[in-house]
Protein backbone atom coordinates (compact mmCIF):
# COMPACT_ATOMS: atom_id res chain seq x y z
CA UNK A 1 0.00 0.00 0.00
CA UNK A 2 1.19 3.50 -0.79
CA UNK A 3 -0.30 6.55 0.92
CA UNK A 4 -0.20 10.01 -0.62
CA UNK A 5 -0.02 12.65 2.10
CA UNK A 6 0.67 12.43 5.84
CA UNK A 7 -2.06 14.28 7.66
CA UNK A 8 -4.01 12.90 10.62
CA UNK A 9 -6.09 10.56 8.44
CA UNK A 10 -3.26 8.82 6.62
CA UNK A 11 -1.25 8.88 9.85
CA UNK A 12 -4.12 6.96 11.45
CA UNK A 13 -4.00 4.49 8.56
CA UNK A 14 -0.23 4.09 8.95
CA UNK A 15 -0.49 3.50 12.70
CA UNK A 16 -3.30 0.95 12.48
CA UNK A 17 -1.62 -0.65 9.47
CA UNK A 18 1.36 -1.56 11.66
CA UNK A 19 -0.81 -4.20 13.31
CA UNK A 20 -1.90 -5.84 10.02
CA UNK A 21 0.19 -8.97 9.33
CA UNK A 22 2.01 -8.94 6.00
CA UNK A 23 1.04 -5.39 5.06
CA UNK A 24 3.84 -3.37 3.50
CA UNK A 25 3.14 0.35 3.46
CA UNK A 26 4.86 3.62 2.64
CA UNK A 27 3.51 7.16 2.85
CA UNK A 28 4.83 10.10 0.83
CA UNK A 29 4.41 13.70 2.06
CA UNK A 30 5.67 16.87 0.36
CA UNK A 31 6.27 18.76 3.62
CA UNK A 32 9.50 18.27 5.55
CA UNK A 33 7.68 17.22 8.71
CA UNK A 34 4.28 16.91 10.33
CA UNK A 35 2.47 20.04 11.50
CA UNK A 36 -1.27 20.18 12.09
CA UNK A 37 -2.75 23.62 11.33
CA UNK A 38 0.23 25.44 12.90
CA UNK A 39 -1.27 28.88 12.28
CA UNK A 40 -4.23 28.07 14.53
CA UNK A 41 -2.48 26.52 17.52
CA UNK A 42 -3.69 29.44 19.62
CA UNK A 43 -3.01 29.15 23.33
CA UNK A 44 -5.99 27.47 24.99
CA UNK A 45 -7.77 26.53 21.75
CA UNK A 46 -9.10 22.99 22.03
CA UNK A 47 -10.17 20.24 19.67
CA UNK A 48 -13.90 19.99 19.03
CA UNK A 49 -13.76 16.22 19.53
CA UNK A 50 -12.83 14.28 22.71
CA UNK A 51 -9.30 12.91 23.18
CA UNK A 52 -10.64 9.41 22.41
CA UNK A 53 -10.85 10.60 18.79
CA UNK A 54 -7.12 10.08 18.43
CA UNK A 55 -5.50 8.21 15.54
CA UNK A 56 -6.35 4.69 16.70
CA UNK A 57 -8.43 4.27 19.86
CA UNK A 58 -11.93 3.99 18.37
CA UNK A 59 -10.70 1.09 16.23
CA UNK A 60 -8.09 -0.41 18.57
CA UNK A 61 -8.06 0.79 22.20
CA UNK A 62 -5.00 -1.39 22.89
CA UNK A 63 -2.89 0.21 20.15
CA UNK A 64 0.63 1.41 21.07
CA UNK A 65 -0.11 4.62 19.14
CA UNK A 66 -2.91 5.96 21.33
CA UNK A 67 -3.02 9.40 22.93
CA UNK A 68 -2.96 7.82 26.40
CA UNK A 69 0.18 5.89 25.45
CA UNK A 70 1.70 9.21 24.32
CA UNK A 71 0.92 10.72 27.72
CA UNK A 72 2.45 7.77 29.53
CA UNK A 73 5.61 7.90 27.41
CA UNK A 74 5.92 11.61 28.22
CA UNK A 75 5.33 11.06 31.94
CA UNK A 76 2.13 13.11 31.87
CA UNK A 77 -0.59 10.51 32.37
CA UNK A 78 -1.33 11.37 36.01
CA UNK A 79 -1.42 15.16 35.44
CA UNK A 80 -3.85 14.58 32.56
CA UNK A 81 -5.96 12.33 34.78
CA UNK A 82 -6.24 14.99 37.47
CA UNK A 83 -6.93 17.72 34.94
CA UNK A 84 -10.25 15.99 34.13
CA UNK A 85 -10.47 17.37 30.60
CA UNK A 86 -12.21 15.55 27.80
CA UNK A 87 -11.18 18.03 25.08
CA UNK A 88 -7.44 18.57 24.72
CA UNK A 89 -5.68 21.61 23.31
CA UNK A 90 -4.88 21.67 19.62
CA UNK A 91 -1.19 22.15 20.35
CA UNK A 92 -1.22 18.94 22.39
CA UNK A 93 -2.91 17.03 19.55
CA UNK A 94 -0.23 18.34 17.19
CA UNK A 95 2.50 17.18 19.60
CA UNK A 96 0.87 13.75 19.86
CA UNK A 97 0.76 13.32 16.07
CA UNK A 98 4.41 14.38 15.77
CA UNK A 99 5.30 11.83 18.46
CA UNK A 100 3.68 9.12 16.35
CA UNK A 101 5.50 10.33 13.23
CA UNK A 102 8.86 10.19 14.97
CA UNK A 103 8.39 6.52 15.86
CA UNK A 104 6.39 5.14 12.95
CA UNK A 105 8.32 3.56 10.06
CA UNK A 106 7.39 4.05 6.42
CA UNK A 107 6.77 7.82 6.47
CA UNK A 108 8.81 9.64 3.84
CA UNK A 109 8.66 13.43 4.16
CA UNK A 110 9.96 15.74 1.46
CA UNK A 111 8.42 13.58 -1.29
CA UNK A 112 5.87 15.28 -3.54
CA UNK A 113 3.65 12.97 -5.58
CA UNK A 114 3.19 14.22 -9.14
CA UNK A 115 1.07 11.53 -10.81
CA UNK A 116 -0.77 8.28 -10.18
CA UNK A 117 -1.70 6.05 -13.12
CA UNK A 118 -2.43 2.38 -13.75
CA UNK A 119 0.23 0.13 -15.28
CA UNK A 120 -1.47 -2.84 -16.94
CA UNK A 121 1.91 -4.42 -17.56
CA UNK A 122 2.78 -4.50 -13.85
CA UNK A 123 -0.77 -4.85 -12.58
CA UNK A 124 -0.16 -1.98 -10.18
CA UNK A 125 -0.46 1.77 -9.81
CA UNK A 126 2.57 3.71 -11.02
CA UNK A 127 3.34 6.67 -8.76
CA UNK A 128 5.76 9.41 -9.86
CA UNK A 129 7.21 11.67 -7.19
CA UNK A 130 9.79 14.40 -6.69
CA UNK A 131 12.15 14.34 -3.74
CA UNK A 132 12.49 17.83 -2.25
CA UNK A 133 15.31 19.39 -0.26
CA UNK A 134 14.85 21.38 2.96
CA UNK A 135 13.98 24.51 0.94
CA UNK A 136 11.33 22.69 -1.08
CA UNK A 137 13.41 22.57 -4.25
CA UNK A 138 13.48 19.50 -6.49
CA UNK A 139 16.37 17.21 -5.64
CA UNK A 140 15.59 13.94 -7.42
CA UNK A 141 12.82 12.14 -9.31
CA UNK A 142 11.46 8.76 -8.33
CA UNK A 143 8.81 6.18 -9.16
CA UNK A 144 7.04 3.65 -6.98
CA UNK A 145 4.56 0.85 -7.68
CA UNK A 146 1.70 -0.27 -5.48
CA UNK A 147 -1.37 -2.46 -5.90
CA UNK A 148 -3.27 -0.12 -3.59
CA UNK A 149 -3.04 3.64 -3.13
CA UNK A 150 -4.68 5.86 -0.50
CA UNK A 151 -5.06 9.56 -1.25
CA UNK A 152 -4.97 11.71 1.87
CA UNK A 153 -3.91 15.04 0.38
CA UNK A 154 -6.11 17.07 2.71
CA UNK A 155 -7.70 20.44 2.18
CA UNK A 156 -6.48 23.89 1.17
CA UNK A 157 -7.43 27.29 2.67
CA UNK A 158 -10.40 28.78 0.86
CA UNK A 159 -10.20 32.46 -0.10
CA UNK A 160 -13.39 34.12 -1.45
CA UNK A 161 -13.07 35.40 -4.99
CA UNK A 162 -13.74 39.02 -3.97
CA UNK A 163 -10.68 39.00 -1.67
CA UNK A 164 -8.39 36.76 -3.71
CA UNK A 165 -6.46 39.57 -5.51
CA UNK A 166 -5.59 41.22 -2.18
CA UNK A 167 -4.71 37.94 -0.47
CA UNK A 168 -2.32 37.07 -3.30
CA UNK A 169 -0.36 40.31 -2.82
CA UNK A 170 2.44 39.50 -0.32
CA UNK A 171 2.62 43.08 1.00
CA UNK A 172 -1.12 43.46 1.62
CA UNK A 173 -2.30 42.48 5.15
CA UNK A 174 -5.04 40.07 4.06
CA UNK A 175 -4.36 36.65 5.60
CA UNK A 176 -6.19 33.37 5.82
CA UNK A 177 -6.76 32.23 9.39
CA UNK A 178 -4.55 29.19 8.70
CA UNK A 179 -1.60 31.64 8.87
CA UNK A 180 -2.91 33.61 11.83
CA UNK A 181 -0.12 33.01 14.35
CA UNK A 182 2.54 33.88 11.78
CA UNK A 183 1.01 37.35 11.42
CA UNK A 184 -0.48 37.87 14.89
CA UNK A 185 2.00 40.51 16.05
CA UNK A 186 1.32 42.60 12.96
CA UNK A 187 -2.43 42.22 13.42
CA UNK A 188 -2.26 43.23 17.09
CA UNK A 189 -0.41 46.40 16.11
CA UNK A 190 -2.86 47.33 13.34
CA UNK A 191 -5.28 50.12 14.18
CA UNK A 192 -8.30 48.23 12.89
CA UNK A 193 -8.74 44.55 11.99
CA UNK A 194 -11.67 42.82 10.29
CA UNK A 195 -12.34 39.11 10.75
CA UNK A 196 -14.44 37.49 8.02
CA UNK A 197 -16.18 34.18 8.77
CA UNK A 198 -18.29 32.91 11.65
CA UNK A 199 -16.98 29.39 12.20
CA UNK A 200 -14.81 28.15 15.03
CA UNK A 201 -11.62 29.61 13.56
CA UNK A 202 -13.21 33.03 13.14
CA UNK A 203 -14.39 33.02 16.74
CA UNK A 204 -11.00 31.96 18.08
CA UNK A 205 -9.14 34.60 16.06
CA UNK A 206 -11.59 37.35 17.08
CA UNK A 207 -11.36 36.34 20.75
CA UNK A 208 -7.57 36.17 20.69
CA UNK A 209 -7.28 39.62 19.11
CA UNK A 210 -9.87 41.05 21.48
CA UNK A 211 -7.94 39.86 24.52
CA UNK A 212 -4.72 41.41 23.22
CA UNK A 213 -6.04 44.91 22.48
CA UNK A 214 -6.57 47.75 24.96
CA UNK A 215 -9.99 48.44 26.47
CA UNK A 216 -11.84 51.11 24.50
CA UNK A 217 -9.45 50.86 21.56
CA UNK A 218 -10.22 47.38 20.31
CA UNK A 219 -10.70 48.40 16.68
CA UNK A 220 -12.28 45.09 15.65
CA UNK A 221 -15.05 44.11 13.25
CA UNK A 222 -16.30 40.53 12.93
CA UNK A 223 -18.63 39.87 10.04
CA UNK A 224 -20.11 36.84 8.31
CA UNK A 225 -22.57 35.92 5.59
CA UNK A 226 -24.31 33.54 8.02
CA UNK A 227 -27.53 34.81 9.55
CA UNK A 228 -26.13 34.52 13.09
CA UNK A 229 -23.05 33.76 15.15
CA UNK A 230 -24.57 30.38 15.82
CA UNK A 231 -23.57 27.69 18.32
CA UNK A 232 -22.45 24.27 17.15
CA UNK A 233 -25.03 21.49 17.34
CA UNK A 234 -23.44 19.54 20.16
CA UNK A 235 -26.31 17.60 21.65
CA UNK A 236 -25.59 13.93 22.19
CA UNK A 237 -28.16 12.81 19.64
CA UNK A 238 -27.02 15.50 17.22
CA UNK A 239 -23.49 14.13 17.42
CA UNK A 240 -24.76 10.79 16.16
CA UNK A 241 -24.46 12.30 12.67
CA UNK A 242 -20.75 11.58 13.13
CA UNK A 243 -21.19 7.84 13.57
CA UNK A 244 -20.63 5.00 11.10
CA UNK A 245 -24.40 4.39 11.24
CA UNK A 246 -25.12 7.80 9.74
CA UNK A 247 -22.26 7.47 7.24
CA UNK A 248 -23.78 4.24 5.92
CA UNK A 249 -27.26 5.79 5.81
CA UNK A 250 -26.02 8.87 3.96
CA UNK A 251 -24.08 6.79 1.43
CA UNK A 252 -27.28 4.91 0.58
CA UNK A 253 -29.20 8.06 -0.33
CA UNK A 254 -29.60 9.38 -3.85
CA UNK A 255 -27.17 12.03 -5.09
CA UNK A 256 -29.97 14.59 -5.22
CA UNK A 257 -30.89 14.05 -1.56
CA UNK A 258 -27.24 14.04 -0.42
CA UNK A 259 -26.54 17.32 -2.19
CA UNK A 260 -29.56 18.88 -0.53
CA UNK A 261 -28.64 17.62 2.94
CA UNK A 262 -25.00 18.76 3.23
CA UNK A 263 -25.66 22.55 3.10
CA UNK A 264 -28.55 22.16 5.56
CA UNK A 265 -26.25 20.55 8.12
CA UNK A 266 -23.83 23.48 8.42
CA UNK A 267 -24.49 23.87 12.14
CA UNK A 268 -23.03 20.41 12.72
CA UNK A 269 -19.57 21.47 11.59
CA UNK A 270 -19.37 25.15 10.57
CA UNK A 271 -20.65 26.88 13.70
CA UNK A 272 -18.89 27.77 16.99
CA UNK A 273 -18.76 25.75 20.20
CA UNK A 274 -20.74 27.14 23.12
CA UNK A 275 -17.67 27.76 25.29
CA UNK A 276 -15.98 29.98 22.71
CA UNK A 277 -19.13 32.01 22.09
CA UNK A 278 -19.55 32.44 25.84
CA UNK A 279 -15.90 33.54 26.18
CA UNK A 280 -16.39 36.16 23.44
CA UNK A 281 -19.46 37.55 25.20
CA UNK A 282 -17.73 37.49 28.60
CA UNK A 283 -14.74 39.41 27.25
CA UNK A 284 -16.96 42.00 25.58
CA UNK A 285 -19.02 42.39 28.76
CA UNK A 286 -15.91 42.81 30.91
CA UNK A 287 -14.96 45.76 28.76
CA UNK A 288 -18.21 47.58 29.63
CA UNK A 289 -17.55 47.60 33.40
CA UNK A 290 -16.03 51.08 33.35
CA UNK A 291 -18.93 52.39 31.28
CA UNK A 292 -19.31 52.59 27.53
CA UNK A 293 -19.12 49.93 24.87
CA UNK A 294 -16.03 48.28 23.39
CA UNK A 295 -14.93 49.36 19.92
CA UNK A 296 -15.84 45.96 18.52
CA UNK A 297 -18.61 45.35 16.00
CA UNK A 298 -20.17 41.96 15.25
CA UNK A 299 -22.34 41.87 12.13
CA UNK A 300 -23.95 38.69 10.78
CA UNK A 301 -25.79 38.45 7.46
CA UNK A 302 -23.14 40.44 5.57
CA UNK A 303 -21.15 39.43 2.51
CA UNK A 304 -18.10 41.08 0.93
CA UNK A 305 -18.95 42.02 -2.66
CA UNK A 306 -15.61 43.55 -3.64
CA UNK A 307 -12.46 44.80 -1.92
CA UNK A 308 -9.54 47.03 -2.76
CA UNK A 309 -6.73 49.21 -1.44
CA UNK A 310 -7.50 52.72 -0.26
CA UNK A 311 -4.73 55.29 -0.51
CA UNK A 312 -2.06 52.62 -0.62
CA UNK A 313 -2.15 51.83 3.11
CA UNK A 314 -5.70 50.97 4.11
CA UNK A 315 -8.24 48.51 2.76
CA UNK A 316 -11.84 49.07 1.70
CA UNK A 317 -14.44 46.32 1.83
CA UNK A 318 -17.72 46.78 -0.01
CA UNK A 319 -20.44 45.02 1.96
CA UNK A 320 -24.00 43.94 1.37
CA UNK A 321 -26.55 42.92 4.00
CA UNK A 322 -28.61 40.03 2.66
CA UNK A 323 -31.79 40.65 4.69
CA UNK A 324 -31.86 44.46 4.49
CA UNK A 325 -30.65 44.66 0.91
CA UNK A 326 -28.38 47.52 2.05
CA UNK A 327 -24.84 48.15 0.81
CA UNK A 328 -22.08 49.91 2.74
CA UNK A 329 -18.30 50.15 2.88
CA UNK A 330 -15.87 49.32 5.66
CA UNK A 331 -12.39 50.81 5.91
CA UNK A 332 -9.90 48.63 7.77
CA UNK A 333 -6.16 48.08 8.13
CA UNK A 334 -6.02 44.29 7.96
CA UNK A 335 -8.27 41.34 7.22
CA UNK A 336 -8.26 37.79 8.57
CA UNK A 337 -10.18 35.34 6.38
CA UNK A 338 -11.65 32.61 8.55
CA UNK A 339 -13.41 31.28 5.47
CA UNK A 340 -12.69 27.61 5.86
CA UNK A 341 -11.09 25.03 3.64
CA UNK A 342 -11.85 23.34 0.34
CA UNK A 343 -10.97 19.80 -0.65
CA UNK A 344 -7.60 19.86 -2.37
CA UNK A 345 -8.20 18.90 -6.01
CA UNK A 346 -6.66 15.59 -7.06
CA UNK A 347 -7.38 15.96 -10.77
CA UNK A 348 -3.76 16.82 -11.53
CA UNK A 349 -2.37 13.79 -9.72
CA UNK A 350 -5.04 11.54 -11.24
CA UNK A 351 -4.91 12.93 -14.78
CA UNK A 352 -3.67 9.55 -16.04
CA UNK A 353 -6.79 7.92 -14.57
CA UNK A 354 -9.32 10.54 -15.69
CA UNK A 355 -10.99 8.30 -18.27
CA UNK A 356 -11.24 5.41 -15.80
CA UNK A 357 -12.86 7.38 -12.95
CA UNK A 358 -16.60 6.99 -12.70
CA UNK A 359 -18.39 10.20 -11.77
CA UNK A 360 -21.76 11.34 -10.52
CA UNK A 361 -24.10 13.77 -12.26
CA UNK A 362 -22.11 16.73 -10.92
CA UNK A 363 -18.81 15.38 -12.27
CA UNK A 364 -17.48 14.30 -8.87
CA UNK A 365 -15.76 10.92 -8.42
CA UNK A 366 -17.96 8.10 -7.17
CA UNK A 367 -16.74 6.63 -3.87
CA UNK A 368 -18.00 3.25 -2.71
CA UNK A 369 -18.95 2.36 0.85
CA UNK A 370 -15.38 1.27 1.66
CA UNK A 371 -13.98 4.69 0.63
CA UNK A 372 -12.68 3.35 -2.69
CA UNK A 373 -12.86 5.38 -5.89
CA UNK A 374 -14.97 3.55 -8.44
CA UNK A 375 -12.78 2.78 -11.45
CA UNK A 376 -13.61 1.15 -14.76
CA UNK A 377 -12.10 -2.20 -15.61
CA UNK A 378 -9.44 -3.42 -16.23
CA UNK A 379 -8.00 -1.69 -13.14
CA UNK A 380 -8.03 -4.35 -10.42
CA UNK A 381 -6.10 -2.41 -7.79
CA UNK A 382 -7.82 -0.13 -5.28
CA UNK A 383 -7.57 3.66 -5.01
CA UNK A 384 -8.95 4.90 -1.69
CA UNK A 385 -9.62 8.49 -0.53
CA UNK A 386 -9.60 10.10 2.89
CA UNK A 387 -11.47 13.37 3.55
CA UNK A 388 -12.49 13.76 -0.09
CA UNK A 389 -15.85 12.02 0.11
CA UNK A 390 -18.24 14.44 1.81
CA UNK A 391 -20.51 14.30 -1.25
CA UNK A 392 -20.88 10.51 -0.83
CA UNK A 393 -20.36 9.91 2.91
CA UNK A 394 -21.63 13.09 4.57
CA UNK A 395 -20.49 15.63 7.15
CA UNK A 396 -18.37 13.10 9.02
CA UNK A 397 -15.78 12.93 6.21
CA UNK A 398 -13.44 15.59 7.71
CA UNK A 399 -14.22 14.73 11.34
CA UNK A 400 -11.32 13.39 13.42
CA UNK A 401 -13.72 11.18 15.34
CA UNK A 402 -14.23 8.94 12.30
CA UNK A 403 -10.54 8.71 11.37
CA UNK A 404 -9.79 5.40 13.07
CA UNK A 405 -13.03 3.83 11.84
CA UNK A 406 -12.38 4.80 8.24
CA UNK A 407 -8.81 3.54 8.48
CA UNK A 408 -10.08 0.23 9.83
CA UNK A 409 -12.58 -0.09 6.98
CA UNK A 410 -9.82 0.51 4.41
CA UNK A 411 -7.44 -1.94 6.09
CA UNK A 412 -10.13 -4.62 6.29
CA UNK A 413 -10.82 -4.12 2.58
CA UNK A 414 -7.13 -4.46 1.78
CA UNK A 415 -6.74 -7.59 3.91
CA UNK A 416 -9.91 -9.20 2.57
CA UNK A 417 -10.91 -10.04 6.13
CA UNK A 418 -11.97 -8.33 9.34
CA UNK A 419 -8.57 -7.53 10.80
CA UNK A 420 -10.25 -4.86 12.90
CA UNK A 421 -13.70 -5.93 14.16
CA UNK A 422 -16.12 -3.09 13.50
CA UNK A 423 -19.30 -2.37 15.48
CA UNK A 424 -22.54 -3.21 13.71
CA UNK A 425 -24.36 -0.43 15.52
CA UNK A 426 -22.99 2.89 16.77
CA UNK A 427 -26.02 5.18 17.32
CA UNK A 428 -29.29 5.11 19.23
CA UNK A 429 -30.86 6.97 16.31
CA UNK A 430 -32.29 4.84 13.51
CA UNK A 431 -31.60 6.80 10.34
CA UNK A 432 -34.34 5.96 7.85
CA UNK A 433 -36.81 3.10 7.50
CA UNK A 434 -35.19 0.98 4.83
CA UNK A 435 -33.31 -1.94 6.36
CA UNK A 436 -34.73 -1.25 9.84
CA UNK A 437 -35.53 -4.90 10.62
CA UNK A 438 -32.17 -6.10 9.30
CA UNK A 439 -30.39 -3.52 11.44
CA UNK A 440 -32.28 -4.69 14.52
CA UNK A 441 -31.29 -8.29 13.91
CA UNK A 442 -27.64 -7.25 13.35
CA UNK A 443 -27.67 -5.31 16.61
CA UNK A 444 -28.93 -8.41 18.43
CA UNK A 445 -26.17 -10.54 16.93
CA UNK A 446 -23.50 -7.99 17.86
CA UNK A 447 -24.68 -8.08 21.45
CA UNK A 448 -24.32 -11.87 21.41
CA UNK A 449 -20.74 -11.94 20.08
CA UNK A 450 -19.61 -8.92 22.07
CA UNK A 451 -18.58 -6.72 19.13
Amino acid sequence: MLGVGVGPFNLSLAALGQQVPGLRAEFLERRQGFRWHPGLLIEGATLQVPFLADLVTLADPASPWSFLRFLRERGRLFPFYFQERFHIERAEYDAYCRWVCERLPGLRFGHQVEAVRWSAERGAFEVDYTQLDAQGEAEALGRAYARNVVLGIGTAPYVPEALRPLAEEPTVPVFHSSDYLEHRDRLVEAEHVTVVGSGQSGAEVFLDLLRRRPVGREGLHWLTRSAAFAPMEYSKLGLEHFTPDYTRYFHGLSQEVRDRLVPQQWQLHKAVDHETLAAVHDELYRRTLAGGWPDAVLTPGVGVRTAGRLGGARLELHLEHAEQGVRDRLVTDAVVLATGYAERPAEGILAGLAERLRRDGAGRPLVDEEFRLVLDDPVDGSLFVQNAERHTHGVGAPDLGLAAYRSAVILNALAGEEVYPLPRRTAFTRFGLRGRREASRAAGRSATVGV
